[in-house]
């Protein structure tokens, strides 16, 4: 059975009444050595559990179950399931389940799927749903390894560092808790029907302890606030950020006593000057 050669899908979801569902972002792999990689590079072995997001007609779900302990795909099609019963439902470390992945409780699916085992996500993920997914399995703290197919534009930001165009607020926040990686690119003609854009693979890897010490809230709301208006001095938009919690003045004073021009921007701090800023602002707050 190859679940990536386009006359074998094709037939198999005539065969069951499938259409293609542009609302779910669905674009099936056609591709073998993009599963085959996938799955490898996730490192998943016997010792591991692999939480699949959107497995499809199952090709990468068939791939990681050669090498997991076990293999838990959610699946929010339910026009799908009795796909994926035919072309995975004999694998016995395989589960299917008809579920959103954003109406799930992690740490439910790992105390009742994986137990004894190290939890890890490997999914192509639709591009509509990319950065919520990414939150809520980051945010779980409960995976050690996230590797995902996205759009390459998304893992770019993800990736990126300060003083560069795609570094942002998203990018700090998985950069705070875990190693980001940038694996290889998939180009649209290993899929059907065919996207528009370029996808690209990614590795996250947990930190044993996140990037900085601080306060968390508050340094993700000091983030958030020198990205909204990035073209802004960080002065300028961290005044707008706590509007009536602190005054520009204060934030110039914390500024300089980190050391930073008067005139910087939030794009060139790394987290670890964000951190020191929100350790400043925090005892004016205080």
């Amino acid at each position: 059975m190859e679940l990536t050669d386009y006359n074998f899908i094709m037939a198999l979801l005539a065969r069951h009444g499938f259409h293609f569902s542009k609302a779910k972002g669905q674009n099936f792999l056609i591709a073998s050595w993009v599963p085959e990689r996938i799955a490898a590079e996730s490192g998943a072995d016997e010792g591991t559990g692999v939480l699949e997001i959107g497995p499809g007609v199952g090709c990468l779900t068939a791939e990681l179950a050669k090498r997991a302990g076990k293999v838990l795909a959610l699946e929010i099609d339910g026009r799908l399931m009795p796909v994926l019963a035919e072309t995975v439902g004999a694998l016995e470390n395989v589960t299917v389940l008809n579920r959103d992945v954003m109406d799930a409780d992690p740490a439910a699916l790992v105390s009742e799927h994986f137990a004894g085992l190290s939890p890890a996500v490997c999914a192509n993920l639709p591009y509509n749903i990319t950065t919520p997914v990414l939150t809520k399995l980051i945010a779980s703290g409960l995976f050690g390894t996230i590797t995902v197919m996205i759009q390459r534009e998304v893992a770019r930001r993800v990736c990126a560092g300060p003083n560069t165009a795609d570094y942002g607020a998203f990018g700090i926040f998985v950069d705070f808790y875990y190693h980001t990686e940038l694996l290889f690119d998939v180009p649209p003609d290993c899929f059907e029907p065919r996207p528009k854009v370029t996808s690209s693979v990614i590795k996250l890897t947990r930190r044993e302890r996140p990037a900085a010490e601080t306060d968390e809230k508050l340094f993700f709301q000091v983030v958030r606030a020198a990205f909204n208006q990035r073209r802004k001095t960080l002065v300028n938009a961290l005044s707008s950020g706590f509007s009536g919690r602190l005054e520009k003045a204060q934030i110039a004073r914390c500024i300089a006593a980190c050391g930073f021009s008067e005139t910087v921007r939030g794009e060139t701090l790394s987290i670890q000057e964000f951190a020191r800023l929100t350790g400043a602002l925090g005892r004016k707050l205080r």
